[in-house]
């Protein structure tokens, strides 16, 4: 029985001819990013504006009416909820955000946790009412600039291992590569408006994850080839290298994009964005370690010489020493 395969043996794809076309692009969709970052902002969740959290047990069912739930929320105004199981299947908590004014007032959130308790208990006679935590902006805040740390310290350190790794042209092509991959995907809350929480902080740190392994990979074989060819021409090389690396590239990122389609169509809509952000972040990294991370080792001056162990004097002198008997 023949084994599937999705890309050919010995493929020639001519990707470094197109390297300059792909940079304008992605250089461009890099500011058009930031632009609507700056300009738009992002659509951010409770846990960084803060918010309400309200528990409830539905004492007499086996599962919560999430669905229903959800819309009797929303149709109070006070923008969407988050609806999520809590512990049991039967246990949800219902997340809001604050009401504006709400620092200055804090009677403003008592009153909406009243009103959204009260609608709850009307429409189903076994709600029952566990709890109501409420998340100040000040808190929501600091989460806030901790994932911003998280994100940056991830990415600083990918660099330096690849730095450490290979050689140091090979960090700094790593980390453009993960701000590449990064502004792209926050491009998409910026330009969506989806909500931006915890969740989609996980998202982006997969994200940064999958990157890394993705151009380690085209790195490493980048580097094996480097020591085999030398007197190849580097653009070549770089072609040779995405080449018989790209069968690994496809059959990882199209397993993993069946999979985050499947969430995003059949999963709940809580965490849509978190697919969402995944499924750009497939497309960006392996668009990424062909098209931004292979570049950069020509306009970094990357020569097979840089794997070549500079020769002492002395050794030179025993080489010679040995040749000459």
């Amino acid at each position: 029985m023949r084994l599937l395969k999705l890309v050919p043996d010995h493929t020639n794809i001519h990707f470094l001819k197109w390297q300059w076309p792909t940079t304008i692009i992605s250089v461009a969709l890099m500011v058009l990013s930031w632009v609507l970052i700056f300009t738009h902002g992002l659509n951010l969740g409770v846990d960084f504006v803060g918010g309400q959290m309200i528990r409830v047990t539905f004492t007499q069912s086996a599962t919560a009416p999430t669905a229903q739930l959800r819309s009797e929320v929303e149709a109070l105004g006070y923008g969407e909820p988050i609806i999520q199981t809590f512990g049991a299947p039967n246990e949800i908590s219902i997340r809001l955000r604050l009401p504006e004014g709400s620092e200055k007032n804090p009677a403003a959130a008592e009153a909406m946790a009243k009103t959204v308790t009260t609608k709850v208990k009307a429409a189903h006679a076994d709600a029952r009412i566990d709890g109501i935590d409420s998340v100040s902006g000040k808190v929501s805040g600091e989460l806030g600039t901790v994932a911003v740390k998280a994100l940056g310290a991830a990415a600083l350190a990918i660099s330096i291992f690849i730095w450490y790794r290979f050689e140091w042209q090979f960090g700094v092509g790593a980390l453009i590569s993960l701000i590449h991959d990064v502004t792209l995907v926050l491009g998409l809350f910026a330009i969506t408006q989806m909500e931006f929480d915890l969740t989609t902080v996980a998202a982006m740190l997969t994200v940064i994850g999958y990157s890394l392994n993705d151009t380690i990979v085209v790195y490493d074989r980048i580097r094996e080839n480097l020591k085999k060819f030398r007197k190849m021409p580097l653009p070549e090389l770089l072609d040779l290298s995405v080449n018989e690396t790209l069968a690994r590239t496809v059959v990882t990122s199209g397993t993993m994009l069946i999979t985050l389609l499947a969430l995003a169509v059949l999963g709940p809509k809580v965490i849509f964005g978190f697919s969402a952000a995944l499924i750009l972040g497939i497309f960006v990294c392996t668009y990424s370690s062909i098209y931004a991370a292979a570049p950069m080792l020509i306009w970094l001056k990357v020569t097979p010489s840089s794997f070549v162990d500079t020769e002492s004097k002395l050794d030179r002198q025993e080489r010679l020493a040995r040749e000459q008997r």
